[in-house]
């Protein structure tokens, strides 16, 4: 045989052989029976004291997203941004597609019981449209601009802003102006055969220095026994986040905080209306609007968006919005929010084998998510609350003293009141966000 031949036969060969083990490596892996979703939240608003409700403030929870009214708790709260702590669960099993009865027995540092019932939620009838309905889209196109503003510092960069007219013949201007960086949804998408918690059969707020740190286990029809398992303080409510904020909006305002406990990361975000235009700034390095950025991201989303600098490390103290953005936002101010992200946990049982050739059959697999968020209006001094605890209060953490939660609510009364510009307290705050968003 001539040697290109025979190379070739070899090469040939050995490339079969490579291909053969390529594919015995591919390891068979089938989905778990049940799966369940923990997502663990705390929202504040910048300024005021933790507390778990505010009189003065009803439908505050529904406004901010979740659709909590004041004083109940309604699965969702954890991805949206009222005042509180939050927690979401979700199950599905495939031995019960129809939903399954089930509980989550949870540690006593949650002070909530020993469990929490996990309840199918059912198929809602659809209303039939009303004789004569407009079905039409009536609403007018979208005119001004979008200036996007980008980065700490006290003065705007150079190339700045980023310019989009929204009233100009490409119809997909307004789907630009809104398009950047965001991670596909990795949550529950719940649904009838979904069993969740909070539920029509309790609603109990989580209260102040609640726990999940401990031993957990989900039980009910046609979930595996073996779904046990333990959180760490890495996945416990994160603590509020204790922002203060300095400067009238036609300087650069100074925004502080002390690090945040577990945090990975961080990202603010302000927006604001100026005439018929929209005001944004974020803290990233790059010309991000950031609209896609205030949800639950998984851990190499967060060290990837670290690496390229739209992100804020988690030892980061301060940022500053640059000098005279925001100046021309008409009376109902700018408004800024704040993330910072907890490090998500993935469990299995069994756990994959690290042999591929071993097939990979979970029982079981949960995730649980934690974030904690803030939002403030900018453009009046706004010190950090303080947030300490008493003594007499810290040796039971979250069982407040006689008379605490009252003293604790009129508190954060007070203080909402107290903040200049915002004449009549909440009810004040609440107008000044639906003047930015003209609802």
């Amino acid at each position: 045989m001539r040697p290109s031949l025979r190379f070739a036969c070899l090469a040939a060969a050995g490339c079969a052989t490579g291909f053969a083990a390529g594919a015995a490596a591919q390891q068979v892996v089938k989905p778990p029976i049940a799966q369940y979703w923990i997502d663990v939240a705390t929202h504040s608003m910048a300024g005021m004291p933790e507390m778990p409700e505010i009189p003065g403030m009803p439908g505050l929870p529904g406004f901010m997203g979740g659709g909590a009214a004041a004083g109940s708790n309604h699965y969702g709260n954890a991805r949206g941004m009222a005042p509180g702590r939050w927690l979401d669960l979700a199950l599905y099993t495939r031995n019960k597609p129809s939903g399954s009865q089930a509980s989550h027995s949870i540690p006593p540092g949650m002070q909530m019981g020993e469990r929490l019932p996990l309840v199918p939620l059912v198929a809602q009838p659809r209303g039939e449209r009303e004789p004569g309905e407009v079905t039409e889209d009536l609403r007018e196109r979208p005119t001004g601009r979008v200036l996007i503003y980008w980065g700490c510092g006290e003065a705007v960069r150079a190339g700045q802003p980023r310019v989009i007219e929204l009233g100009s013949a490409d119809p997909q201007a307004f789907g630009r102006a809104f398009a950047g960086r965001y991670a596909p949804d990795r949550g529950a998408r719940v649904a009838p055969g979904y069993s969740i918690w909070p539920n029509e059969e309790n609603r109990a707020r989580v209260p102040r220095g609640a726990s999940l740190a401990g031993d957990h286990a989900i039980g009910g029809e046609g979930v595996p026994a073996s779904m046990k398992f333990a959180i760490g303080p890495a996945q416990d409510f994160m603590p509020a986040i204790e922002l203060g904020a300095s400067g009238a909006l036609a300087d650069s305002i100074a925004l502080q905080w002390p690090v945040v406990r577990n945090a990975r990361a961080y990202f603010l975000h302000a927006l604001a209306s100026a005439g018929r235009d929209l005001v944004l700034w974020s803290s990233a390095e790059t010309p991000d609007t950031g609209m896609g950025l205030f949800d639950y991201l998984s851990n190499a989303t967060i060290d990837r968006w670290l690496a390229e600098k739209v992100l804020l490390r988690p030892a980061t103290t301060h940022c500053a919005v640059p000098r005279g953005i925001f100046a021309s936002a008409r009376e109902g101010g700018a408004m800024l929010r704040m993330i910072a992200w907890g490090s998500e946990l993935n469990l299995a049982h069994p756990p994959r084998p690290s042999d591929p050739r071993t097939p990979w059959e979970p029982e079981w697999s949960a995730r649980v998510r934690v974030k904690a968020s803030t939002m403030a209006m900018l453009g009046v001094d706004m010190p950090a609350a303080s947030r300490r605890v008493p003594e007499s209060r810290a040796q039971q953490p979250g069982a407040p003293a006689p008379g605490q939660d009252a003293q604790d609510a009129q508190n954060a009364q007070d203080a909402t009141s107290s903040i200049p510009g915002l004449p009549g307290g909440a009810g004040r705050a609440i107008d000044t966000l639906r003047g930015i968003f003209g609802r």
